[in-house]
C-alpha cells in the first residue's frame, strides 16, 4: 500500500477507536469511519502480548495483505484500522480473507461483486 493510504498518527488511531463502528471476528477486529476523501485509509495494530517482534511482524504483514486484496471491494471514503487477535497468526489466509469480509458486510462497507 502507498503512504498516503495508510492511517499512521497516534490521534488517527484514537479518534477512530472512541468514535468508529466496530466488528469483531476471532482473527481480527475492524474499526470503521467515514473519511470525507474519496479514498480509503487502513491502519494496522499488532498488541506485544501476540509474541516477540517477529510474530507481530508476520500478523502485520498477512493483515496488511488482506487488505491490499480487498480494497477494491470496500466502499470508498472510509477510514478503517485492523487489529490483530491471537488467531491472526495461526489462521489459514483463505479464512483470514473470509474473516475480513464478514466483519465489513457487519460494517456495512461491503460491496457485492457485479
Amino acid at each position: 500500500m502507498k503512504r498516503a493510504v495508510t492511517l499512521k498518527e497516534n490521534y488517527e488511531f484514537r479518534r477512530l477507536y472512541s468514535r468508529g463502528k466496530s466488528a469483531v471476528a476471532p482473527a481480527m477486529v475492524v474499526y470503521c469511519r467515514r473519511n470525507g476523501l474519496d479514498h480509503n485509509r487502513f491502519g494496522f495494530t499488532v498488541s506485544t502480548k501476540l509474541g516477540c517482534a517477529v510474530v507481530r511482524n508476520r500478523c502485520r504483514r498477512r493483515l496488511r495483505e488482506v487488505c491490499r486484496l480487498r480494497q477494491g471491494q470496500v466502499k470508498r471514503g472510509y477510514d478503517l484500522v485492523v487489529v490483530a487477535r491471537g488467531r491472526t497468526y495461526s489462521a489459514p489466509f483463505r479464512q483470514l480473507l473470509c474473516q475480513f469480509e464478514r466483519t465489513c458486510q457487519s460494517l456495512g462497507i461491503w460491496e457485492e461483486q457485479q
